[in-house]
């Protein structure tokens, strides 16, 4: 694989809320941010879409699909971390049930699972695994990869040399991407303008 573009999927009604395994659809304004999104990949040599299996992803790989002439393939080991319990919750919710977790949660982190939820080094293992198989497919040039924010994360620390910070940054806006190519600097990312959360 030459290149793997990495695009986290667009908003959903759970914005703002802890959202892993949660499965809510695309709103109004996420079908706004897919449109920007297909406007800014008009150009890139799309040969073979990849996505999470959950709906947000899909919604937004399908519409890339659609547009390049391809058909998605869902990967279950592209999906955001399961945050358990907390699943759907603002913080503020989470505080209100449990603060002296939520407070350990907060000064441990990313090494303290959400209650019930996956680890961090399980997700982080699982997510490097299925970009590893992805990215020994040689049969294709240019693959678009629709994630999650925090897979993104992993991908941006782990395989770019990012920090946290940085790497939160790069990930925050619904429909941003970035092109990664193995052995080669990362390029400027894109992201649609206005739509951090």
């Amino acid at each position: 694989m030459d290149t793997l573009l990495f695009i986290r999927h667009a908003e959903t009604d759970l914005a703002g809320r802890f959202c892993g395994h949660s499965n809510p659809p695309v709103n109004g304004r996420g079908r706004r941010q897919i449109e920007a999104l297909l406007n800014a990949l008009k150009s890139e040599p799309i040969d073979s879409v990849y996505a999470s299996d959950l709906a947000r992803s899909c919604e937004t790989a399908n519409a890339i699909g659609k547009t390049f002439g391809l058909v998605p393939v869902t990967l279950p080991g592209l999906r955001e971390i399961d945050f358990g319990e907390w699943e759907g919750m603002s913080w503020s919710e989470i505080e209100a049930r449990d603060r002296e977790y939520a407070q350990r949660w907060s000064e441990r982190y990313p090494n303290l699972p959400a209650p019930r939820g996956e680890t961090f080094e399980a997700f982080q293992s699982r997510v490097l695994t299925q970009i590893s198989l992805l990215l020994a497919v040689s049969a294709q040039r240019c693959a678009a990869v629709v994630t999650h924010a925090g897979v993104l994360r992993v991908v941006l620390r782990s395989l770019c040399g990012m920090d946290e910070q940085e790497a939160w940054e790069r990930s925050r806006a619904y429909c941003s991407f970035f092109r990664y190519q193995r052995g080669r600097p990362l390029e400027e990312s894109y992201a649609v303008r206005g739509e951090h959360r």
